[in-house]
């Protein structure tokens, strides 16, 4: 099996064909398990299975490094819109069309390495959900991206907060696993940082850890924040671990449309396993 892995902003995925059956017959999940795993395979965040979609240039499967399937990934979109012109699978590189389960993603190409991907509209937002964890009550707010929805829980916190990333991701675990959150939830940590600018990372639903950069953390993070009042306006850069990331979105009354992401990308390796 062909395989190349890229990330976006540090947030990692192994790309792989099967617009031509390659994969038929092979159990995804358990594929995930074992390439995403650095003891078994490349090691990444996620894996993603470009397929055939009559409806766009390819279709898109993502899968969490668990092995769960995801509904979609904005930093992994970007990587596959990046794939898909650098392998003649797209018709215009201003205009691609991913087939994602939370729907249809456009993207384009703005330079080499920077690509823009938008990401779905929000299907559910809850600005504060109260939720219990160690003791406390935490103001959250909750956002599903596309349908069916990714959910992201987004809360503010202080400055300092980064400093202490062991406490950071016990809070983040015990959020994410919260039956506040039915389907579980990504946890986005932010601190706003200018009238258009946060800092934040995400624990990831899937990886069970924090990761170096979320895409559609980064767009729930500014639609939350945005709609808050927390925020002046847009685009909003969302400084990650792993690299800064940007999010053009239009305000229409108490929700939010045409989320924008972008960022950079990067092919760190192509190989066979």
């Amino acid at each position: 099996m062909r395989y190349t892995k890229m990330h976006g902003a540090g947030n990692s995925f192994i790309l792989t064909d099967a617009l031509h059956g390659e994969l038929r017959g092979e159990d995804l999940s358990i594929l995930a398990l074992r390439l995403c795993d650095k003891k078994t395979g490349p090691g990444a965040d996620g894996l993603i299975v470009l397929t055939p979609a009559p409806d766009a240039d390819f279709g898109m499967l993502f899968y969490n490094a668990d092995g769960s399937r995801g509904e979609m990934c904005g930093n992994g979109a970007r990587c596959l819109a990046r794939y898909g012109v650098e392998h003649g699978l797209v018709h215009d590189p201003e205009a691609i069309r991913i087939r994602a389960t939370a729907g249809l993603v456009y993207g384009r190409k703005i330079t080499e390495e920077l690509y823009e991907v938008r990401l779905n509209d929000p299907s559910i937002i809850d600005l504060h959900r109260y939720v219990r964890a160690g003791g406390h009550f935490w103001d959250c707010a909750y956002l599903e991206l596309g349908e069916p929805g990714i959910p992201h829980a987004v809360l503010e916190v202080a400055s300092s907060a980064f400093d202490e990333p062991d406490a950071l991701r016990k809070l983040g675990s015990a959020l994410r696993h919260s039956p506040a959150f039915p389907k579980g939830a990504n946890v986005t940590f932010a601190c706003v940082t200018g009238e258009r600018s946060v800092r934040a990372v995400t624990y990831e639903r899937g990886v069970e850890d924090f990761t170096l950069a979320c895409g559609t953390g980064s767009g729930a993070t500014a639609a939350a924040l945005l709609l808050r009042a927390r925020l002046k306006g847009s685009p909003v850069t969302v400084e990650m671990p792993g690299g800064r990331l940007s999010v053009a979105l239009r305000r229409e009354g108490d929700t939010v449309r045409d989320l924008l992401l972008t960022g950079p990308t990067a092919v760190v390796e192509e190989g066979l396993i």
